[in-house]
């Protein structure tokens, strides 16, 4: 699977108006649940482990990328949403940078390979700085699916 088959223009938010990470992955989370892939009934769970595995040490692996992520027992495939903010978003990451690029992923419960490869897949299309320029230079959601489609990151099944 392609990260760009997970993260299709209707999993893509260009412009975040969250101010911490906190707001970040709640923001991000209810656009997962209006584009249809995630139920409001699951999203007190859901929110509870990411802000649980968030707690922890944060997922803002520096550059300014943040991939917040959590397992649920009621999906059996990954499901994913993009957001950029144009204004940056504390996530209290490891290299101290403001976060413009967040990736909140869920994963199946029990497919914790699925989860390690969709992490690492993430990672993979923001190691660039050059990749992280031009999402920031990206006009709308058309421009941004197009740069995760032209950068073919595979997700392993």
């Amino acid at each position: 699977m392609k990260l760009s088959e997970i993260l299709t223009p209707r999993h893509i938010l260009p412009d975040m108006k969250a101010a911490d990470r906190w707001e970040a992955m709640d923001e991000l989370l209810d656009h997962l649940i209006h584009a249809g892939d995630f139920s409001l009934e699951w999203r007190t769970e859901v929110s509870h482990r990411l802000r649980q595995r968030e707690s922890m040490i944060s997922t803002g692996v520096g550059g300014g990328v943040a991939i917040p992520h959590a397992f649920s027992e009621h999906i059996n495939e990954v499901v994913a949403v993009f957001g950029r903010s144009r204004e940056g978003i504390d996530f209290e990451a490891q290299d101290r940078e403001t976060v413009r690029f967040v990736v909140l992923f869920i994963s199946p419960l029990k497919s914790y390979q699925k989860h390690l490869h969709a992490l690492a897949a993430i990672a993979r299309m923001f190691t660039k700085p050059e990749t992280r320029e031009r999402m920031m230079q990206a006009n709308d959601v058309n421009e941004l699916y197009e740069l995760f489609r032209q950068k073919v990151v595979a997700i392993k099944a």
